[in-house]
C-alpha cells in the first residue's frame, strides 16, 4: 500500500555528524514503517553502511536494518516510475540515494571536502520535492561552519546560512516563515535570528503582513485548515498598553490585522504575549505569530522541547527538520536519540495527507 504515496525524503546532512545513525535508529526499530509511505534517505553508501556496522559493534544496533541503494538520477524522466517499481520489496527499511562523498568519512571529524556533498543531497531534495516527486522533505542536521569554510555559496552569491534560506532561493521565494510545532501549539515568527535592539526596526507593515499570509496559506494548503484560527503577539508589553509602552501596535501591528479582520480572516488583534499563551487562548487557536524568537519559541518549548519540530512556511513544498545539530562527539558511538527525527517525519506525513499541494500518484 505504501507504493500509493509520494515518499518522505530524509536528507542525512552533514555525514561525520549524527544524521546517519538516527535514520539506523529508526530503521531497527521498524519505526520507518509508522508512516505508511516509502522513505528515501540521501547518504554516501558507503558511508551508511560503516556507519551501521560501527553502531552494531557498539552494540546501539542490535540487528542491521536493510535497505536498497540506488545510484540518484533526478534528471530522469522515468524517475518516479523507477523508484516506484524499486520500493516493492516490505523488508527493506528505506532507499537510500547514493550520494558519494569525496573523501572517505570518519564519525565526529568533519572534513570540508565533502561539503560539496552535503550540498548535493539539499539540491536533490529540493529538486525532488519541487516537482512533486516526493511528499516531503525531512533535513538532518548539517555544519553550517563546514560548508562556508568549503566556499559553498547559495544561489545569490552569499555564504551559505541554512536549509532555510537555501530552499527560499532555490524556490524563488522572497519570504519564508519559520514555524516550530508540538503537540501543544504552533508558533510562527515574524523574525527570527536578531539582537533584540534589532527588532523594532523589522516590525514593518510589509513584513507582518507577508508573514501573516504566509501562515494563512500554509495552514489552509499545508494542514488542510479552511479557516485557521491564529492570534498575534503584540510586540510590547501589554501589548503597548494604549500607545504608553509603545506605539508598533497602533501605528503598524493592528492596521495590518484589521484589514485581515476586514477580509473575513480568524485573526486577533495584537495581543499581550503575556496573556496569549494560556490555556483559555490556545484552546480556541490553530496557530501563534511571535514578534520575535525569544516572544514566543520559549513558551513553545516549555510545552515539549524534544517534540518540538521546525518547519519552513511559504515554500512550494512541505519541509520540516530535526531541532539539533550534528552531534559530532556522539556520532558512530551511540548515545544519539532519534525522538526529533522521528517527531518531524510525523508532521511532515501529517502535513502531507492533509495537503493541498501533493499531487495523487498515476
Amino acid at each position: 500500500m505504501i507504493q500509493k504515496k509520494h515518499p518522505l525524503l530524509i536528507t542525512t546532512g552533514e555525514p561525520a555528524g549524527i544524521g546517519m545513525d538516527v535514520v539506523l535508529l529508526l530503521a531497527a526499530e521498524n519505526k520507518l514503517q509508522d508512516f505508511a509511505r516509502p522513505i528515501w534517505v540521501t547518504a554516501d553508501a558507503d558511508a551508511m553502511t560503516e556507519r551501521a556496522k560501527a553502531l552494531t559493534t557498539a552494540g546501539v544496533l542490535k540487528d542491521c536494518p536493510s535497505w536498497q541503494t540506488v545510484d540518484e538520477n533526478i534528471e530522469a524522466d522515468d524517475f518516479l516510475e523507477r523508484m516506484s517499481t524499486n520500493t516493492t520489496h516490505s523488508d527493506d527499511a528505506f532507499i537510500l540515494l547514493h550520494t558519494p562523498c569525496a573523501a572517505p568519512v570518519i564519525s565526529g571529524q568533519i572534513d570540508t571536502s565533502n561539503s560539496v556533498m552535503v550540498a548535493h543531497q539539499l539540491d536533490i531534495a529540493h529538486k525532488l520535492a519541487f516537482n512533486n516527486t516526493v511528499a516531503a522533505i525531512v533535513t538532518g542536521p548539517l555544519q553550517k561552519s563546514a560548508l562556508i569554510d568549503a566556499g559553498i555559496k547559495l544561489l545569490d552569491g552569499t555564504m551559505f546560512s541554512g536549509h532555510t534560506e537555501f530552499f527560499m532561493q532555490q524556490s524563488g521565494c522572497d519570504k519564508v516563515v519559520m514555524m516550530l510545532a508540538n503537540q501543544a501549539m504552533k508558533v510562527a515568527l515574524v523574525t527570527t535570528h536578531l539582537p533584540l535592539k534589532d527588532i523594532p526596526a523589522a516590525i514593518t507593515a510589509d513584513n507582518v503582513r507577508q508573514t501573516v499570509q504566509i501562515v494563512i496559506d500554509d495552514m489552509r494548503e499545508k494542514f488542510g485548515l479552511k479557516q485557521p484560527r491564529i492570534l498575534v503577539c503584540g510586540l510590547n508589553p501589554h501589548a503597548g498598553e494604549g500607545g504608553h509602552l509603545g506605539m508598533e501596535e497602533i501605528e503598524i501591528i493592528n492596521p495590518v490585522l484589521q484589514a485581515f479582520i476586514d477580509a473575513g480572516v480568524d485573526i486577533s488583534e495584537a495581543m499581550p504575549a503575556d496573556t496569549l499563551f494560556t490555556p483559555r487562548h490556545l484552546a480556541n487557536c490553530d496557530a501563534v505569530i511571535a514578534m520575535y524568537h525569544d516572544q514566543g519559541l520559549p513558551v513553545l518549548k516549555s510545552h515539549g522541547f524534544g517534540d518540538t519540530v521546525n518547519l519552513t512556511l511559504g515554500l512550494p513544498y512541505i519541509r520540516t527538520s530535526v531541532d539539533h545539530g550534528t552531534a559530532l562527539d556522539l556520532a558512530g558511538r551511540g548515545g544519539a536519540s532519534a525522538t526529533s527525527l522521528y517527531q518531524a517525519l510525523l508532521m511532515a506525513n501529517e502535513m502531507a495527507n492533509k495537503s493541498l499541494i501533493e499531487k495523487p500518484l498515476a
